[in-house]
């Protein structure tokens, strides 16, 4: 199996040379509190958060990464059970260097298009399902453009919002904070800018939103 195959199946992100794939464990359901180390990990440097008021949780995912596809729903809805003490910001994953670098970064316009216009909520789902499932190419302005139209999209403000340098500019920060955040492995999410999980770690994706509210409860814990 290739690599391109590699990161596409198995969808770990290997950000250093040389260092060996494994795949996601299906960890058997387990009745202990998550642990550092096990279930999560902590960040070696600790990133900002851009909100004061609410936890903020981060995602890294990619329009082409099944694991990611899979976790889209069950983090809806742990986002919106959470709605009052957690803000979730999503972030497109572009592995800087990879072969699949162009094609990552034309998924991360289309999703920061997508929330410029106020529209992941209603088409982040169907993104997922176009891109893996269908194997739709949307990493273009005239492919994405006409996707969103065919889902209700206005195509003049597409298209503009698409071009904006505020757009251009988020795709540029998405590369960087992947580095940052030391995204291994999608998808991740972050906590607090501190402390991260996976499928892998969490023993799959269904087991993430347990590991995520272990994680929010003892972030909001230390808070009091």
């Amino acid at each position: 199996m290739n690599s391109k195959s590699l990161l596409r199946s198995a969808v770990l992100f290997v950000v250093a040379a040389g260092i060996a794939v494994s795949p996601v464990q299906a960890g058997a359901v387990t009745h202990q509190s998550p642990a550092e180390g096990a279930q999560f990990v902590k960040l070696d440097h600790p990133q900002p958060v851009r909100e004061s008021t609410r936890t903020e949780a981060v995602e890294f995912f990619w329009y082409d990464c099944g694991h990611s596809q899979q976790l889209e729903q069950p983090l809806q809805a742990w986002a919106s059970k959470h709605r009052a003490d957690v803000a979730l910001r999503r972030v497109p994953a572009i592995w800087p260097t990879s072969r699949d670098e162009g094609v990552q970064r034309g998924h991360a316009r289309l999703y920061f298009t997508l929330e410029r216009l106020g529209l992941v909520e209603r088409l982040q789902t169907s993104a997922f399902r176009s891109v893996h499932t269908e194997k739709a190419d949307l990493t273009t302005e005239a492919t994405a453009t006409d996707w969103a139209v065919r889902h209700g999209a206005d195509a003049q403000l597409f298209r503009q919002a698409y071009r904006s340098p505020d757009v251009a500019r988020s795709v540029d920060e998405a590369a960087a904070e992947f580095v940052r955040y030391g995204v291994n492995e999608l998808p991740t999410v972050v906590v607090q800018g501190e402390y991260r999980t996976s499928p892998t770690k969490a023993g799959g994706v269904e087991e993430m939103p347990e590991v995520l509210d272990y994680l929010v409860q003892q972030e909001q814990l230390r808070g009091n």
